[in-house]
């Protein structure tokens, strides 16, 4: 541990911490309210990093089932992290790293490698001291010279059994940097009961109880409601919990996401945590207050058919729905997602109900089922021009369609689907076969492509070399490269080596692009990832032009000659 002693170092130049708590019920929007606080604080200049600790024991959210967890969120070093990172990143707009998501497993792991080596010096290893110190060293080690603010979630809800350890850890946190250099943030419910007609303060009453019970007086209380609070209801909030009244904040339901921020500021909330902190800093607001004027403006309507797995669970694809919706505040339009559940897209392709899409995004996936639906979507969109962005399976799935209904391989797949497939156009990479340990032949991470000059693509990025993230095993097939080019479609980003396909698209047709990574990482509400923001401008396109039964090209007039230049690691689902 490098924590300084308790009271060691001044208040005004110590790194600063804030702790997000939760209580009564899960999804109230600790993410979202630790988002929000953090843009407000960056706003007053301070440089501002975030950090989740969930109390499952997973080593990570990797190997879950996207019904149990939601989307995966990967950072550039590789992490495969909780969704909530990507609404840190896409609010702060700065890249986080591996190190801002710790998990009990991970915790548990790293305690007791450490105890197999000894470092214990043959003590007994439990919960207080050795689990709890670590806990803290997970928050301290993002504590670095230049960062002046750690916001950590607590992910659960006060009250498991799970989240004991985090509560302790934090409750010691304050008395080991200093008590003016901590400020505990606990969001709660404030639910309205239809026979009664009232607003309720009881949930949040034992849910500050049950926290002080383990030793954490809150230091301001967010209340998420449906609607409004009264101020009367804020004071009883205020006088049954012991905390200021303008303590007390609302949350209301909002339009959307990204009006919270200024809806906590109006209620106080970061002038009053600035106070808690002793910052003496005046925000500047207009930057934000730009990004909700142009998502006010975003009303020319646009229908994004997404064709996915995992629809049941809309987290599941967190990060895609937010970076089309970016694009669409870029051009003034608001993206209506139409979700598409992939198993049934033949049947409503032979039904016609596709027929008023702008455009399709086929979004990432591992395992068999519903892949034949990708590919028939992506044929779909080929043959009737519409506008499509394949997302890592989604150019998989692109690739074997081109592969059998344009250059004629008619057993064209990918061995992760079918291993004895004669034409094997995705697979493994050669290095990576045999390899029993699945996380291990996983590509993770931001990896550099090379664009072709002259390609939509590098049109799009408007530079020769980017930088995106991946997560997954299985690849282009370079054996098939020439083949598939021949006939029309163009490889238009590869590996600095040339060994990997990065991109693909096909020329002559409006937007036909395919990426191995997962450009939705990086995409911010003011800042459209340039994949999105093309693909929308595209869509749009095709909608101002009623160009839903209009059909493309046959794939021989879209032939050039080219420029050259997901299973779930477990497979939980099938």
């Amino acid at each position: 541990m490098t924590l300084p002693p308790p009271g060691d170092g001044s208040a005004e130049t110590a790194t600063k911490h804030i702790f997000v708590t939760g209580g009564v019920a899960s999804s109230l929007g600790k993410g979202l309210t630790a988002s929000s606080l953090g843009r407000l604080l960056k706003a007053r200049g301070l440089r501002v990093t975030l950090q989740k600790l969930d109390p499952y024991i997973n080593i990570d959210p990797g190997t879950m089932n996207p019904f149990e967890h939601g989307e995966v969120f990967v950072t550039d070093d590789g992490g495969e992290t909780d969704l909530d990172l990507g609404h840190y990143e896409r609010f702060i707009d700065e890249n986080l790293s591996r190190n801002s998501n710790a998990t009990t497993g991970s915790i548990y792991q790293t305690v007791l490698a450490a105890e197999r080596r000894g470092d214990y010096l043959g003590k007994t290893v439990q919960v207080i001291p050795h689990i709890t110190d670590e806990i803290k060293r997970r928050v301290e080690r993002l504590a670095r010279h230049d960062v002046d603010v750690v916001i950590t979630e607590v992910g659960g809800t006060v009250g498991d059994i799970e989240i004991l350890p985090f509560l302790e850890a934090i409750r010691q946190f304050r008395n080991l940097v200093g008590r003016d250099n901590v400020c505990y943030l606990h969001v709660t419910l404030v639910p309205f009961i239809g026979p009664s007609g009232e607003q309720k303060t009881k949930p949040t009453q034992h849910s500050v109880t049950e926290l002080r019970s383990r030793g954490i007086q809150p230091d301001a209380i967010v209340c998420r409601s449906e609607e409004p609070l009264s101020d009367e209801l804020k004071r009883k909030i205020s006088n049954l919990c012991d905390v200021e009244a303008r303590a007390v904040v609302n949350a209301a339901d909002a339009k959307n996401i990204y009006e919270l921020p200024l809806i906590l500021h109006d209620e106080g909330l970061d002038g009053y945590v600035c106070d808690v902190l002793r910052i003496d800093a005046e925000p500047d607001l207009r930057p934000w207050e730009e990004v909700v004027a142009k998502v006010d403006a975003a009303v020319e309507p646009v229908r994004i058919g997404l064709i996915g797995k995992y629809i049941e669970l809309p987290d599941a694809y967190l990060s895609v729905v937010e970076s089309i919706k970016h694009a669409g505040f870029h051009h003034g339009a608001a993206a209506e997602i139409e979700w598409i559940q992939s198993e049934h897209v033949e049947g409503l392709l032979a039904d016609g109900e596709l027929g008023q899409l702008d455009g399709i995004v086929i979004p990432g996936g591992f395992g068999y089922r519903g892949v034949e639906g990708k590919i028939a979507a992506a044929r779909y969109a080929r043959e009737q021009g519409v506008p499509c962005l394949g997302l890592c399976l989604g150019l998989q799935a692109m690739t074997i369609e081109f592969a059998r209904d344009v250059v004629g391989l008619a057993d064209a797949n990918s061995t992760e689907f079918d291993p004895t497939t004669q034409h094997p156009v995705i697979d493994l990479m050669l290095e990576q076969r045999g390899i029993e340990d699945k996380g291990g032949t996983m590509r993770l991470g931001a990896y550099y492509a090379v664009l072709a000059a002259g390609s939509q693509v590098a049109g799009a990025y408007g530079e020769p070399v980017v930088s995106e993230r991946h997560r997954h095993r299985y690849e282009f097939n370079e054996q098939y490269r020439s083949q598939l080019e021949a006939g029309g479609l163009w490889c238009s980003g590869t590996s600095p080596d040339n060994r990997l396909v990065e991109f693909i698209e096909l020329p002559g047709h409006p937007f036909w692009v395919g990426t191995q990574a997962h450009p939705e990482f990086k995409s911010r509400p003011d800042r459209p990832h340039p994949l999105f923001r093309e693909f929308v401008a595209t869509s749009l396109d095709r909608r101002r032009r009623g160009a839903s039964t209009e059909t493309t090209a046959s794939a021989d007039s879209a032939a050039v000659d080219p420029v050259a230049a997901d299973a779930e690691i477990n497979a939980p689902l099938t």
